[in-house]
């Protein structure tokens, strides 16, 4: 631990004034990620057992259920402890999505395909251009869940190095609209039908007819994801960009181009082969996707959201990475026999070996603060605070966002909250007149902008795991003081935009308006 706090103490920072340059000097103060979460599950455990003590308890408002705050230093506790910790580890979601995704993007990128192409994309496309696209897919990256935090991010920092910027901008950038910009997307996905689904479920109680369809907030959601790429790719070049310049570069380097590169014979030859395999793949999804009787359809509803496609679609990325990024890699000559295949998936496996190791006490983390009721007692008091202040209209709505976006940098799980929210918010709100979808979108933005600043989100060990790819010797701080503009920024446009909906009393989705 001495020999971590001495490297944080010679942290490169970004030379960031006023409460940026605060909280950055702060954060590197800050242990290693790893005893970060030691000390905060140690916390967590001392915090159940005086809640259990004190009889700390919320009544659920769906289920009417009280919940009491369970004692982790029990019997009970420890034996749970002990029999789950390998299954918490080995089963942790992100964790086999993470490894399954990089594997099949290390394919691509060790064989040089990825690079070649984002190079050849990087000079094709404008710079100005480059930014808001990043963030536009790194928001619609939802529709296949968290693939677009685990595969954007490292493919943004290899398009800023094309570009001749830091690796690390772009990392920050696309982990940022990826993250920020969780819920917003040009088409409908999960998140779309899961929030739905509560939001009806609650809202069918006080009329059997109201229904919330997983559309209603479409017409807003392609809105904002449109505003997003604007205010990112502001945040970017004003923020993150100039922040960049103090870090160190590396050993993966960033290598500048004044004038556009030529790829040699080889290159484009193994470009048209990796190309017409991929077109191949994608062929083969459409086939299995695109018929109304398809297998990776829903075979219940005959639907695609929710279906076989999106569950499976890391997968399927995995496939479109690693079949044309072998393909290239043979044309070329960068792969000679089957098992370098083998060895770009085995180096992809060593980048990841920090996160792997702090994903044993993330998990843990995680399910000890499930466990103990703690996180469901909070969300449950932060809404009754909300009813109580007695507030209505645009003050109301923005403290609700902030509440929401308040407990979201501690409870991770945006369904989980939306279950506790909505049977409060959904019926005080229909008795002013305002719609369900309208109560479940102002949701949306405040459980989604606050997911890029939160150390506890799941993912930040991965994007500090890529950041110190490039330089070992960032803090925590200077990560966070380089997130903390697109939080900030993003919230304030999200808002005036909600605003402005609101007084235009534009629809919100199909069928769906802000009143009922």
């Amino acid at each position: 631990m001495a020999k971590e706090q001495k490297s944080t103490s010679n942290a490169h920072t970004t030379g960031s004034k006023g409460l940026l340059k605060w909280i950055e000097l702060l954060g590197n103060k800050l242990p290693h990620p790893f005893w970060m979460f030691v000390w905060i599950t140690v916390f967590i455990i001392g915090l159940s057992a005086i809640a259990a003590f004190l009889g700390v308890s919320a009544v659920d408002p769906g289920t009417g259920v009280e919940v009491m705050a369970k004692n982790l230093i029990s019997g009970e506790g420890l034996r749970r402890f002990l029999e789950e910790m390998v299954t918490n580890f080995a089963h942790f979601a992100p964790f086999g999505l993470v490894l399954v995704m990089l594997m099949g993007v290390s394919v691509a990128e060790k064989s040089g395909l990825l690079p070649i192409a984002l190079r050849t994309m990087a000079f094709a496309v404008p710079r100005k251009v480059v930014l808001p696209v990043i963030f536009i897919i790194g928001a619609c990256g939802n529709i296949g869940s968290d693939a677009g935090v685990v595969i954007v991010p490292p493919i943004a920092a290899l398009i800023f190095m094309q570009m001749g910027l830091h690796p690390i901008a772009g990392l920050i950038a696309g982990y940022a609209g990826a993250t920020a910009g969780f819920t917003a997307n040009f088409f409908i996905a999960g998140t779309d039908v899961l929030l739905a689904g509560i939001s009806t479920d609650v809202a069918s109680r006080l009329d059997g007819s109201v229904e919330v369809s997983a559309t209603a907030n479409w017409y807003f959601m392609i809105a904002s994801t449109l505003m997003l790429g604007i205010g990112g790719a502001f945040v970017a070049s004003r923020f993150t960009i100039p922040g960049c310049k103090n870090l160190a570069i590396g050993e993966e380097g960033v290598q500048a181009f004044k004038d556009k590169p030529q790829l040699s014979p080889l290159e484009r030859k193994g470009m048209v082969y990796a190309g017409w395999a991929a077109l191949a793949i994608i062929a083969v999804v459409i086939a299995l996707v695109a018929p109304a009787n398809g297998p990776l359809r829903n075979q219940e509803t005959g639907g695609v959201v929710p279906s076989p496609f999106l569950r499976g679609l890391v997968p399927i990325l995995f496939f479109f990475f690693a079949i044309p990024g072998y393909v290239y890699g043979k044309v070329t000559g960068s792969i000679k026999k089957p098992d370098d295949l083998l060895k770009f998936m085995e180096l992809g496996m060593k980048d990841l070996s920090g996160y792997i190791v702090l994903m044993l006490v993330v998990a843990q983390f995680i399910n000890l603060f499930s466990w103990s009721r703690l996180d469901t007692i909070l969300a449950i008091n932060g809404a009754q605070f909300l009813e109580a202040s007695g507030l209505t209209g645009p003050v109301m709505f923005t403290l609700f966002m902030m509440i929401v976006a308040f407990l979201n940098i501690f409870i991770g799980s945006g369904s989980a909250k939306w279950a506790i929210f909505a049977p409060i918010f959904i019926p005080m709100l229909a008795q002013l007149g305002y719609s369900p979808a309208f109560i479940q979108l102002m949701y949306r933005v405040g459980d989604s902008i606050t997911n890029c600043v939160s150390p506890l989100y799941i993912y930040f060990p991965l994007l500090i795991g890529w950041v110190r790819k490039y330089d070992k010797d960032v803090g925590i701080g200077t990560i966070l003081s380089l997130l903390v503009p697109y939080s900030v920024v993003l919230f304030v446009m999200w808002v005036i935009m909600l605003f402005v909906w609101y007084w235009l009393g534009l629809p919100i989705g199909v069928g769906e308006g802000i009143y009922l």
